[in-house]
């Protein structure tokens, strides 16, 4: 006898499924369910388990005939054929038919209702309901732009690669004709956030929307700008500025009408957390933030400085626990671009004008530095490269983001500047790292327009061009060679980093010939 087709719509409406529950109520049930418990601040605390960061071997794209020719195919878009996506489908809907209780919450994705994508949230755990309530948008929008997508997270479901055509036991799987994201076999609740973000990032270039892994905010005069980095270049930090309205921490789209915030909250980093150093994110952590991998002390109050969890602890919080946000959390065109990264090698300027075709290359580069192993002693950084500064949620072609990019920052005459966080003076182990408060000087200076007329010198391999001076900051700073003490030895590790850069570009062979030219000279 065949087995009975079991569908979403009809599991929800069994009577163990609970919906839009209320941020306190998805509290209760969680702690209830000993899914968590509460910190001294109010916040949930809860752990994931073996997964304490995404799983982006294990992620996944059906093939289908809508989509097939437009995505990148490729190791971070892996191709899952339709009828396995289904069969998957059919045991996940059939376990969580079974299970005790499901949650299960409406939200949307995108600020701006013109270019919004309606979510749908059914969480075998109440506080994976809870964080989706956090970080997307609460309200549930009539006019929105997109059909809904419907996210099903069963965390306790583990597939059988075997069967499924999965390359382990978890898997996140997006189908654009179905309209739903599955996810199974992992608790880390990063995986809602960042599905959801590669929908966006297929669906709003298809409506002429740039889509962004970037911070924004807008100054009184409706200045906007948009700061695009890697994990711990400081964009969370460079971002928050009391003079400006912090737009969103980073998800944005860039349409006709400007820059709108994908999300409705902020999942931020909190190692090493402290008010001094991070008011803004420390005093946002209250009542209904969920706290991941944080761990508490004998009296509930958290540690952010223990990692025995993981270095990759997190709150997640709605943006309205912020005071200087813009509202809604929209603007206008961006005036001024930056691309941040951490440079180990010592080799980049602090900062630094970009024509737009050296935009577009940066852009395409995605570069920042990391160290490994630091607990044993001094060791070589690595370079690392991220396409469009969020490689693992391009569904499409890079040049595709990119392009619409250099088109947005021609139309709107936005200034772009390459700003190095890492270090100077030597590599990592031998200069030092860039003063934060120099840093915030020379970012204010280029948000606010006064580098637009300063004179610039042209960095000798990268091209870069170097603004001669800063007001605030020591002009020998400005080019890297000067505060090394041996130049021989600036100009040999600044040459194999433009190996590098242009080792990485490679790929890249169909980029258009003027953005190739626009890389390091080697």
């Amino acid at each position: 006898m065949p087995m009975t087709v079991l569908n979403i719509e009809e599991l929800l409406k069994k009577e163990h499924v609970f919906k839009q529950l209320s941020v306190a109520e998805l509290v209760e049930h969680a702690i209830r369910n000993e899914e968590g418990v509460l910190a001294d601040n109010g916040a949930l605390a809860v752990e994931t388990g073996n997964f304490t960061g995404r799983s982006p071997k294990d992620k996944f794209i059906v093939r289908e005939a809508s989509c097939e020719a437009d995505i990148d195919w490729g190791n971070v878009n892996q191709p899952m054929e339709p009828e396995q996506f289904e069969q998957l489908l059919q045991k996940v809907l059939r376990f969580m038919s079974e299970t005790d209780r499901l949650y299960f919450t409406e939200a949307s994705a995108g600020a701006d209702s013109r270019h919004a994508l309606p979510v749908r949230i059914l969480t075998q755990y109440a506080w994976h309901n809870l964080f989706a309530k956090q970080l997307f948008l609460r309200e549930v929008l009539t006019d929105a732009a997109f059909e809904p997508f419907t996210v099903v997270y069963a965390p306790h479901f583990k597939a059988d690669p075997e069967v499924d055509g999965t390359n382990s036991e978890t898997f996140i799987a997006v189908s654009f004709d179905h309209r739903i994201v599955l996810i199974g076999g992992t608790e880390y609740a990063g995986e809602i956030k960042k599905s959801i973000f590669s929908v966006m990032n297929y669906l709003l270039p298809t409506a002429d929307v740039l889509s962004m892994h970037c911070s924004a905010n807008v100054g009184h005069e409706g200045d906007v700008a948009l700061f695009f980095g890697l994990s711990g270049t400081g964009k969370t930090t460079l971002s928050a500025d009391d003079s400006r309205k912090l737009i969103g921490d980073d998800e944005h789209g860039w349409a006709k009408e400007g820059v709108f915030n994908i999300e409705g909250g902020c999942y931020a980093k909190t190692v090493n957390l402290s008010r001094e150093k991070e008011p803004q994110i420390f005093d946002a952590i209250r009542f209904g933030t969920v706290l991941e991998n944080v761990i508490l002390d004998d009296k509930r109050t958290p540690d952010y400085d223990d990692t025995s969890l993981t270095e990759n602890t997190r709150a997640a919080y709605p943006i309205t626990a912020i005071d200087n946000i813009a509202v809604p959390s929209l603007a206008g065109h961006p005036k001024t671009i930056v691309f941040l990264t951490a440079d180990a090698y010592g080799v980049l300027p602090p900062i630094s004008k970009l024509t737009k075709e050296q935009a577009m290359y940066h852009f395409l580069s995605g570069y920042t530095s990391k160290l490994a192993g630091t607990e044993r002693g001094v060791t070589e950084p690595e370079a690392t490269f991220s396409t469009c500064f969020g490689s693992p949620f391009l569904p499409l072609a890079p040049e595709r983001y990119a392009t619409m990019l250099g088109d947005l920052i021609d139309r709107h005459d936005a200034k772009v500047y390459l700003v190095n966080t890492g270090w100077t003076g030597g590599a990592y182990g031998t200069g030092n790292r860039m003063k934060l408060s120099y840093t915030r000087t020379m970012v204010n200076a280029a948000v606010n327009g006064t580098l637009a007329d300063i004179p610039t010198e042209e960095h000798p391999i990268f091209g870069l061009h170097m603004p001669l001076e800063v007001p605030g900051v020591p002009s020998e700073l400005l080019n890297p060679v000067r505060v090394w003490s041996d130049a021989a030895s600036y100009e040999e590790q600044a040459r194999s980093l433009a190996e590098k850069f242009s080792k990485n570009f490679a790929r890249f062979a169909s980029a258009d010939e003027k953005i190739k030219q626009a890389g390091p000279k080697i």
